[in-house]
C-alpha cells in the first residue's frame, strides 16, 4: 500500500504536464465520488421520507426545530 507522503513523491516526480494532468484525473474522479455519496444520500432519505421516518416541514418549523436542538443541554 502507497502512503500519502510515497504518492506525494510519486507526483512529485513526475514531469510537470503529468503532474497537472493527475490533478485534473484526481479532481475528475473526487468530483465523481462526491456526485456517488450525493446519490446514495439522496436515495437514503427519500427512501425514509416515503416511509414516514421523515416528515415534511416548513422552514420556520425547521428552524425551531433545530433551535431547540441546539438548547439543549447536551449541545451548549
Amino acid at each position: 500500500m502507497t502512503t500519502f507522503e510515497q504518492a506525494l513523491d510519486m507526483a512529485d516526480g513526475l514531469p510537470l504536464e503529468q503532474q497537472e494532468l493527475l490533478i485534473d484525473i484526481l479532481k475528475r474522479r473526487t468530483t465523481a465520488s462526491h456526485r456517488q455519496e450525493l446519490a446514495r444520500t439522496l436515495q437514503e432519505a427519500l427512501a425514509e421520507f416515503r416511509s414516514g421516518i421523515l416528515k415534511s416541514q416548513t422552514a420556520s418549523e425547521a428552524i425551531a426545530e433545530l433551535q431547540a436542538y441546539l438548547d439543549t443541554p447536551e449541545n451548549e
